[in-house]
């Protein structure tokens, strides 16, 4: 269970930065966290112009495949990186 302690602290540090990461990494991070704790995506791709939930989307699609433990360590080792330099 070290892995999901080790998630949930990374979590609790996303919501602790002081500056705001990149889109990018934004859109990395809510993949990670989408693919960790709900597994692949489903459902079917947002149209129209609701850009956010299309960009979302594809994010977490683009993390399709990866298992939840591989996805809460690359999670965590984003947090890490973010940390580092928006803290």
């Amino acid at each position: 269970m070290a892995l999901a302690d080790d998630f949930q602290a990374a979590v609790e540090r996303s919501k602790q930065l002081t500056k705001r990461p990149s889109n990018e990494e934004l859109l990395d991070l809510y993949a990670l966290f989408k693919q960790a704790t709900d597994g692949d995506v489903t459902g079917e791709r947002p149209g129209g112009f609701d850009f956010k939930a299309i960009a979302k989307f594809d994010a977490w699609a683009g993390k399709k495949g990866k298992t939840k433990d591989e996805a809460m360590k690359e999670y965590i080792e984003l947090m890490g990186k973010l940390v580092a330099s928006y803290a």
